[in-house]
Order: C-alpha cells, then structure tokens, then sequence
C-alpha cells in the first residue's frame, strides 16, 4: 500500500511545499484509491515536515516547488519527492501518478538543482 500526500492551497497543487493549507493523504491500494484524508501538521519548522509526512507512513510526495535544502530529508526518510509537477487539482495529479504520467517542469528542477 502507498500513501500519497498532495499540499493544497486554494483547491489546487500549492506552489511552496510547505505554504500550503493543508495536505491530501491519499492510500492507494493497487490502481485504486481506497481512502482520502485532508492532514494539517502542527510543525513550527519546515524541516520538520518529513519527519510528520513519515509519522503518517507517506510513502511519496507530489509537489511544485520544494526548498532545495530540504530534499535530502526525504531521502534520508525514505519519502518519494515527484518535484516541479504542473499546479492541478490533486485528483488529476493522483490519477496521473496511478497511470505513470506525472511530468515534471524542466525549468523547475533547474532552479532546484542549481
């Protein structure tokens, strides 16, 4: 079983990782979504965020923009980054992810790398 979280702000992927509103925990089963749960973490530090998202046995995490310093604690949790996805609704990114489509931009994982 994975666990998905998607950040929101405004009914829609958030453009910083972590100014988001809240996140949408989605379990997957298979090809299938068997559950979505909306999660608001009480965290004073954004370097805390992997530490919750792995407390809430995330597996992988879609977003826009994350803060490069950061990356290396995903990685260190063992947390799946899918970085620089296009800004949609998180149903249309979950059903992207479930059919092997998400697409990063180019020029975002530039940003993040340089």
């Amino acid at each position: 079983m994975k666990r998905v979280a998607v950040p929101i702000s405004n009914n829609r992927l958030s453009e910083y990782f972590g100014g988001c509103s809240y996140y949408e925990i989605f379990e997957i089963k298979g090809q299938n979504i068997h559950k979505k749960t909306y999660e608001l973490p009480d965290i004073s530090d954004i370097r805390e965020l992997p530490i919750w998202l792995k407390q809430q046995r995330v597996t992988d995490v879609i977003a826009y923009k994350v803060n490069s310093q950061i990356i290396s604690l995903f990685a260190s949790h063992k947390v799946n980054l899918f970085i620089g996805v296009p800004q949609s609704t998180s149903e249309t990114l979950i059903n992207d992810y479930l059919q092997g489509k998400l697409e990063s931009d180019k020029n975002i994982i530039e940003e993040l790398t340089n």
